[in-house]
């Protein structure tokens, strides 16, 4: 089994840790590698060997350092040695391997330095060991990995949308704006791209604005009417004395240009900036960001934020390959060498259609449309097999009317279907450049079905039909998209009021961001069709905390969906400038089910993928058996209930800082028994301290008797009922007190929010007394062992897969990640208290580092090694006491896990309720 990414990342670490002083290449070479290659899971003694004897390049015999045939060759120094020298030296060893034994990559090391090369790629990487960690994609070929790459975007594209925006902004300053402007800008656009792409002949556009228009601008308006008239009249039926100039333009047809608009007036600067966008090449413009560059010209403000407005290509791959791409492409190189199957597919391909109900400008069915284009190409060439192709547009069967969508802007459905246009000529460019011979589909025979109106309200198979099954060869049809990012609290009640009527019977669904609205409608789809599939770019809520149970039971129940594909939490980005930081994933499935299913790991949010083969996917997109963890309001297991912290609700008057607690008590000395420490989550991770004043037990004398604390009681009533919300006006009436008064004399501390990049959640342990804030659960008289059990590797699988997410980081809930927890079975004696006193072994090393914060104590690079180990030693007790046999990997437990809990909540394991689980003494 391949460890998971995760793991591999936490024993990179541990290896930086035990390495990072050696230096003796004799003595610890053969044990450094060893270790290095039990990093990534890999026996270095089933794949290589060391001193591999070889002839080298002056006939001389010599020892290969390390050797694994085909793959890698590895030539270790003592630290601080010349790297140079030892990369020759490996060199050197080349004319004594045979061709199979030649490796692709060549690693050379001084302990502290690694040098890679890819002698396939011609490239060379350079790190020291304590980097290991953020390289460790280059070591794909150790991992068993597959490192998926995607192209990026252009740049030329954020320079096309500032030139527009200086158009856009000075007729928008004449009053000529709205509707009018957009179709208006829509127009130019086409113009513009039309004028650099072969649409239009060469800069026919440009000569005709610096020819037929005055420099002061004060024609140029009327002159671009009767354009946009001739665009939209064919040949035949223009006037006999029509001006060759526009003449030669080609007939458009579309109905892009057939809107009667109010000419707009142009003065000598505006004219100026026209003709400064045409000085770029917009042939070279990605008609995939055609429609967002319009968007983002709409607006100034959000023109520095492109990337709110469209899906970057390399985002748009990964959806687009798992769903269907990379099996269409497996398909041909399968048929390629049999005529008759190879016109069978070419006929099939032609025949699928896809559906993006969410479509905006169009983005995803741009990529889509050049991507099957660009397989019909080599379908084309290999059928041709080298014969001079005469009519190539014969031959090219796929057109853009098998792609259909849904959009509730109105000038972003005429951009998606002119987008559309764009890159079926750009593609029509590429057939013509790749057989010699000219295509172009002018005038627009053809459209994309791209209508208006709100996806989660339309019938979908209204507009894309339902395809028949063929046993043979069935054809499918694809929807694909990247529904809105919005999440429950900002939806509005028109939004709220769409999802109550797709989950109307659905327990807890006013928990479920709009993105889910989808899914469902989707899958009313994927019910009537036994040949499409779907697949959605989504927020990663979808697969965490609450909202998994709600959709995903109402997906696996109702419509007996399956999960083929999925990409885990990455980072919505591309290359422009104010990139939304959102965190996504990308979930592929069907209500039939796949033996071909691929799980896509990613070793931090911003790295590329890497594909691993699954058996199945649940909805925490792991590899397991399907289950739903659902929010429960106690334990599954008999164990002490979780509770939140104290939330003061005080506006601040009952809170204190070091320097305002210290004066406080100088004023007033009897005041110091009712100042408690307050353990809020920042505080407490960070080392800092925060106080409160707690009156629960004060006595009303106590309280009178001191003017200050009765004008901070004051100030707590006023701001309680200055509230709009009704929940904190009724507690008002005790002002001298916490909302919450809930203070047990010792408990298990949990920070409800905890970086991800930490290998534990830093839980705490208090017994004196402290308050609790809300910013934190706590466990009333929990004892070592559940604190040790909680703050083990087993419980942080659990948590990194169940848990919501803020963001990356983790969002611990007690009725879904704690509630749901399967503690271990029947643990011994004996094994409980290996779990307590390994436990206690770690609060007593914390405290061997007084000066340090909780933060700096579990960064990865700033752990301290006794701490490590502490853990380690814990991780091993609490493994003990679920099973004997060792957990592999991250996977493995998380695998475990989820078996334990359907075991448990089956009512297999509990008897249905009458047996209890045997759990440890409190």
């Amino acid at each position: 089994m391949s460890l998971s990414l995760n793991e591999i990342k936490t024993r990179s670490y541990q290896f930086v840790k035990e390495w990072e002083n050696e230096n003796n290449e004799k003595a610890e070479a053969k044990s450094f590698w060893d270790a290095f290659f039990n990093v990534f899971g890999v026996s270095r003694r089933r794949v290589a060997t060391f001193e591999q004897p070889a002839t080298k390049i002056d006939e001389s015999k010599g020892f290969i350092d390390l050797l694994w045939k085909g793959v890698v060759l590895v030539e270790h120094k003592s630290r601080g040695k010349n790297l140079d020298t030892a990369y020759a030296q490996a060199k050197n060893y080349f004319p004594g391997l045979t061709d199979k034994e030649l490796p692709r990559y060549i690693v050379v090391s001084d302990f502290n330095w690694f040098r890679l090369y890819d002698l396939d790629e011609n490239s060379i990487y350079n790190f020291q060991l304590v980097d290991l960690p953020e390289h460790l994609h280059l070591f794909s070929f150790l991992s068993g990995y597959k490192k998926r790459v995607y192209a990026e975007q252009d740049p030329v594209n954020i320079k096309a949308a500032e030139l527009m925006g200086d158009l856009h902004d000075a007729l928008k300053e004449i009053g000529y704006e709205g509707h009018m402007l957009e179709v208006y800008l829509v127009r130019l656009l086409f113009c513009l791209f039309a004028d650099d792409s072969g649409i239009f002949e060469k800069d026919s556009f440009h000569g005709f604005l610096l020819n037929k228009t005055s420099e002061d601008g004060s024609d140029l308006a009327p002159r671009l009417s009767e354009l946009f008239h001739v665009l939209n009249t064919p040949k035949n039926q223009r006037f006999k004395n029509l001006d060759e100039v526009y003449a030669d333009f080609d007939y458009i047809n579309g109905k892009l240009f057939e809107e009667s608009l109010p000419p707009a007036s142009f003065d000598s600067k505006m004219r100026t900036a026209l003709l400064n966008c045409c000085d770029l090449d917009w042939g070279q413009i990605s008609p995939a960001i055609f429609g967002s560059l319009f968007q983002s010209v709409m607006n100034p403000k959000e023109r520095r934020n492109l990337g709110a407005h469209y899906t970057s290509e390399k985002n748009i791959l990964k959806l687009i390959k798992g769903l269907f791409l990379d099996e269409l492409w497996e398909e041909f190189n399968k048929v390629k060498t049999d005529a008759r199957k190879l016109d069978k597919f070419h006929s099939k391909i032609a025949t699928l259609q896809f559906l993006d109900p969410a479509c905006g400008c169009g983005n995803f069915l741009i990529i889509t449309y050049r991507e099957l284009r660009l397989l019909e190409m080599e379908i084309i060439k290999t059928a041709q097999k080298g014969q001079q192709v005469t009519d190539i547009e014969a031959l090219v069967n796929i057109d853009v009317d098998k792609f259909y969508g849904i959009e509730i802007e109105d000038h972003a459905v005429q951009i998606a279907t002119v987008a559309m246009w764009l890159m079926d000529h750009q593609m029509n460019q590429k057939v013509s450049s790749e057989f010699g011979d000219y295509m172009k589909r002018i005038p627009l025979r053809k459209s994309a079905s791209i209508v208006k109106g709100n996806a989660l309200r339309l019938n979908w198979d209204k507009l894309i039909p339902v395809l028949p099954f063929e046993k043979e060869t069935p054809t499918f049809n694809y929807i694909l998209g990247n529904p809105p990012f919005i999440g429950s609290k900002l939806m509005t009640e028109e939004a709220r009021n769409e999802l109550k009527l797709l989950f109307h019977s659905t327990k807890g669904a006013g928990v479920l961001d709009y993105v889910t609205g989808w899914y469902v409608k989707a899958a009313m789809y994927l019910k009537q069709s036994k040949i499409t599939k779907a697949a959605f770019v989504s927020t990663n809520s979808i697969s965490q905390g609450e909202q998994v149970g709600i959709l995903w039971g109402e997906l696996f129940s109702n419509f007996d969906i399956k999960i083929h594909f999925a990409h885990r939490t990455f980072k919505w980005n591309n290359e422009a400038s104010g990139v939304a930081a959102v965190y996504c994933v990308i979930v592929g499935f069907a209500n039939f089910d796949s033996s071909n299913k691929k799980i896509f790991e990613y070793s931090t949010v911003n790295s590329d993928p890497h594909e691993v083969l699954a058996k199945n996917i649940n909805p925490y997109l792991v590899d397991a058996k399907t289950v739903i963890i659902t929010s429960r309001q106690n334990p599954i297991s008999n164990v002490p209930q979780m509770n939140f912290g104290n939330m003061p609700l005080d506006g601040g008057n009952l809170l204190l800082t070091d320097v305002e607690k210290n004066i406080l008590i100088l004023k007033y000395p009897k005041l110091e028994k009712f100042i408690k420490k307050l353990i809020s989550a920042r505080e407490y991770i960070n080392n800092e301290n925060r106080w409160c004043i707690w009156l629960k037990d004060a006595s009303p004398e106590e309280i009178k008797s001191n003017s200050e604390l009765l004008e901070r009681i004051e100030k707590v009533k006023e701001f309680r009922l200055n509230s709009v919300a009704p929940s904190t006006r009724k507690f008002a009436s005790t002002p001298m007190q916490f909302r919450d008064t809930y203070n047990p004399s010792n408990f298990i501390l949990i920070p409800s929010t905890s970086s991800e990049n930490r290998k534990y959640i830093p839980f705490g342990f208090f017994k004196n007394g402290e308050i609790a804030n809300n910013s934190c659960h706590i466990i009333a008289n929990g004892n070592l062992f559940h604190f040790g059990i909680l703050t083990s590797e087993m419980h942080m699988a659990w948590v990194k897969y169940v848990c919501g997410r803020l963001k990356s980081d983790f969002r611990y809930s007690k009725d879904i990640v704690y509630n749901n927890y399967p503690w271990p079975e029947s643990p011994t004696e004996k094994q409980k208290q290996a779990v307590e006193s390994a436990a206690q072994k770690v609060l007593d090393v914390r405290a061997e580092f007084p000066n340090s914060s909780l933060a700096d104590l579990y960064d990865h690079l700033t752990m301290p090694p006794a701490l490590v180990k502490a853990h380690q030693v814990l991780d091993k007790a609490v493994d003990q006491c679920y099973r004997s046999q060792p957990f592999a990997s991250e996977t493995a437990r998380i695998e475990y896990l989820f078996e334990l809990y359907d075991k448990y909540t089956s009512g297999l394991f509990a008897g249905e309720g009458k047996k209890k689980v045997k759990q440890p003494k409190k």
